[in-house]
């Protein structure tokens, strides 16, 4: 999956109009702090987005066609271009308007230059001097064509090499207005284009700053919110309230006092498995609630994608699964039937039934391509059935099967980023590539996470794991 900004402004229609401050009262000191408080998240969503998400870029916004706005903007632009078009066409040439655009684009053009090009900065001002313009237009002696075919020229200098396309279309177009509306549509994109080179560039040398950055800027909620880590707090307690249930199930020579490692980890564990119905997620983990939901969603997806694989085995035996391209086929068929069944369990008993009627077809096929004979009747009933039982949590194979992943993904957790992940256990070698790859993403999300916002974690886990006595005088130390 990967995330999109988008700009607010038209892809083709210059911003000719400035709009003023309101005028009226000052807000007030509740509105004033809110509107930081706003500032201060969506600063710190956009910064922490660009650091984790590989893929982040920024996109030109377009309205939907069929939209209210969309229908709204295509009549605005059309009656601009349109209103344009008759000055130009009128005799004397009307170039108010056009005079307007070629200073839009001058300043469009100026953005995209860097301190070395000294030159072209110049001839920027040399060409579109707007004063001499002026004069042109009025001598009668303007040549928009000779402007437009140096602001071409310009722009091929300038944009990223997928554009090359785009701007040879441009030295085809005749109609001044056509032109016009094209090079504003392309020098946006090219806006467009250098803010993401930049991001790019610069992803490697901002993760550093990110930790510190983030964490500031949550603090600075924190002083104006000060519930805002109640959620994280219950998050906790719940998690370690878990670890110590698991902890009293050892034999007693195998219990120990409860980690604050185990607790967070265990805590980043029940992230992959939220009822998506409970609102009350930890606030130190909300910019990646989209993320996790994503692995957990993928996470329960390949569990039963290995449960249905380790069942066929079972009951078919390795002749069939040693075929070639078998298993990729009922791998393929797995995913398809099962893909959207995750959100409601109707659904899912319903992808369930039908896979395993599926799943019997294509090893029968299989069988009969190798001279054998089908499977017997109850064995053919007994693999539908308990296809079908998946749905169920606690059904044995599926419980077999996620708690294996979960002591793999808890043990890459354990072995940090800089480690190698451990051994995939047997059952799930058919999908080792996908859930290694799942297991790096949850890790690099929980890494970080925990860079930034460890300080906020530990007073709250000596709370929880530590008598009150001891707790305060580890505040003392600390």
């Amino acid at each position: 999956m990967s995330d999109q900004r988008e700009e607010d402004s038209s892809t083709d229609l210059p911003c000719l109009v400035k709009l003023e401050s309101p005028t009226g009262s000052p807000p007030t000191a509740s509105l004033s702090s809110l509107m930081e408080l706003e500032n201060c998240v969506s600063n710190l969503s956009l910064a922490h987005e660009i650091v984790l998400n590989g893929d982040f870029c920024f996109k030109p916004r377009s309205p939907p066609t069929d939209s209210l706005e969309g229908r709204v903007t295509e009549v605005i632009h059309r009656a601009f271009w349109d209103v344009l078009q008759e000055n130009l066409s009128s005799d004397p040439p009307n170039y108010i308007h056009a005079i307007v655009l070629l200073q839009e684009v001058k300043t469009m053009l100026q953005s995209l230059l860097l301190p070395g090009h000294v030159r072209l900065r110049s001839q920027l001002d040399e060409v579109l001097d707007m004063d001499l313009i002026q004069q042109e237009v009025k001598h009668g002696a303007l040549d928009l064509h000779r402007l437009a075919a140096f602001i071409t020229d310009t722009m091929a200098s300038l944009c990223a090499p997928v554009r090359d396309p785009e701007i040879r279309a441009l030295r085809d177009l005749k109609d001044p207005v056509d032109l016009l509306k094209e090079i504003f549509r392309i020098l946006r994109l090219m806006k467009t284009d250098m803010v993401n080179f930049t991001i790019q560039s610069l992803r490697p040398h901002l993760l550093p700053q990110a930790v510190q950055y983030e964490r500031a800027k949550f603090q600075q909620i924190l002083d104006q919110q000060p519930a805002s880590l109640d959620d994280t707090t219950a998050w906790l307690r719940a998690a370690a309230s878990e670890e110590a249930s698991v902890s009293d199930s050892l034999a007693p020579d195998s219990r120990g006092p409860l980690s604050a490692t185990a607790v967070l980890n265990r805590a980043y564990m029940r992230l992959l498995r939220w009822d998506p119905q409970d609102q009350k997620y930890p606030e130190t983990v909300l910019m990646d609630r989209a993320r996790l939901d994503a692995l957990g969603q993928r996470l329960q997806m390949l569990v039963l994608e290995a449960s249905v694989l380790l069942l066929t085995n079972a009951h078919c035996g390795g002749v069939v699964f040693s075929l070639q391209g078998f298993v990729g086929k009922l791998r393929r068929s797995v995913a398809a039937l099962l893909e959207g069944s995750h959100t409601r369990e109707a659904d899912l008993k319903g992808a369930l039934s039908g896979l395993g009627e599926t799943v019997l077809q294509q090893v029968t096929e299989a069988l009969r391509g190798q001279g054998g004979a089908a499977l017997p009747q109850e064995i053919q009933d007994l693999l539908k059935g308990q296809i079908s039982e998946l749905w169920k949590h606690n059904y044995p194979v599926r419980k077999l099967i996620g708690e294996r992943v979960q002591g793999f993904l808890r043990a890459m957790l354990q072995g940090g980023p800089a480690k190698r992940s451990p051994e995939l256990p047997a059952p799930l070698g058919l999908v080792n590539a996908e859930l290694a790859e799942l297991g790096m993403a949850f890790g690099r999300i929980v890494h970080f996470n925990q860079t930034v916002f460890g300080p906020f974690y530990a007073p709250i886990l000596r709370r929880l794991l530590f008598p009150p006595e001891e707790a305060e005088a580890e505040e003392d130390v600390h």
